[in-house]
């Protein structure tokens, strides 16, 4: 029974990520859009390993997660060795329930370790290549004609600007961008954008998750866009989008997170910032945060459930 829960479960996150792609409500509120992704990608995940874990390990009896730490007493010659019967069909689920589990974890942290060294590299390049500008403190400035700007996340984050960005965009389109990339950084979208990198690296073949990683980006994007215009004319961060679309601007290096993305995403943010939609009501919001709880929480209850 927990085997084919965990699958109906998988399933229906799979289905509902397919239909969420397409959603357009998402703009309204995309704060509350991220954490309903995270949610989604993360009980897919535990529900699918599990899923085929908890039909290979049902012989224990006592639920997927006591029933691999059975296993691994058993492998490493502490147990009394597979239970009867054990059947190919097992096997064959077991072996690929450990390497799905595997592949998922080992891609994460490749994903990770890959971001820290480019972040670590362009930290030393910029040590080398930027300099401070009295005019916009606490930004590097890249001594290039072409326009960009982008922030390099971490613990010691760092927000750059080329010369052709100072010189593209008016101080107000300048303190809109900048403010754009401070929020990237005190929120951490990079991290939120990491496990759909590393899970477009374990799956590059599936076009739900090419989909998903698309449209966690772009909501990323619609996130900080929110947040700078607290402080600054949402208008005048249209424009800076249009001037760097039209400018050709330079895309940021690995590992950072910059103001401009795709011809298509940076329309979609402008047409947003232009001609905002309201946000969804408190009490809906609410609802999909705790609906977002509620299934991320699901999948390691039923790992845990007894069968």
């Amino acid at each position: 029974m927990t085997a084919a829960a965990l699958a109906t479960l998988a399933l229906v996150c799979a289905v509902g990520a397919w239909r969420f792609t397409r959603a357009r409500w998402t703009y309204r509120s995309p704060h509350v859009a991220i954490v309903l992704w995270q949610a989604l990608g993360v009980t897919w995940g535990l529900a699918g390993t599990g899923a085929l874990l908890g039909y290979a390990l049902e012989p224990y009896g006592e639920g997927v997660l006591h029933g691999l730490y059975e296993f691994v007493i058993s492998a490493f010659g502490g147990g009394q060795g597979l239970p009867k019967p054990y059947d190919m069909p097992r096997i064959l689920a077991l072996v690929a329930g450990l390497t799905a589990l595997a592949v998922l974890i080992l891609v994460l942290l490749a994903a990770g370790a890959q971001t820290l060294r480019a972040r670590r590299r362009h930290r030393v390049l910029l040590a080398l290549t930027a300099r401070e500008d009295p005019e916009v403190p606490g930004v590097r400035v890249l001594d290039h004609p072409g326009a960009t700007a982008y922030c390099v996340p971490g613990l010691r984050s760092q927000v750059v600007v080329s010369e052709g960005a100072l010189k593209l965009l008016s101080a107000d389109e300048l303190n809109a961008v900048l403010a754009h990339e401070a929020a990237h950084v005190r929120e951490r979208h990079d991290l939120v954008l990491l496990p759909f990198a590393a899970l477009r690296r374990a799956l590059p073949w599936s076009r739900v998750v090419r989909a998903a990683q698309g449209e966690v980006g772009l909501l990323v994007e619609m996130a900080a866009d929110d947040v700078a215009r607290r402080g600054c004319s949402a208008r005048r961060l249209a424009t800076a989008l249009l001037r760097f679309g039209t400018a050709g601007a330079v895309p940021a290096p690995h590992g950072a997170l910059g103001a401009a993305s795709s011809a298509a995403a940076v329309m979609a943010r402008v047409e947003r910032l232009v001609n905002p939609l309201p946000v969804l009501p408190r009490g809906v919001r609410y609802a999909i945060i705790a609906f977002s709880v509620a299934l991320t929480s699901s999948a390691p209850l039923l790992w845990l459930a007894p069968y």
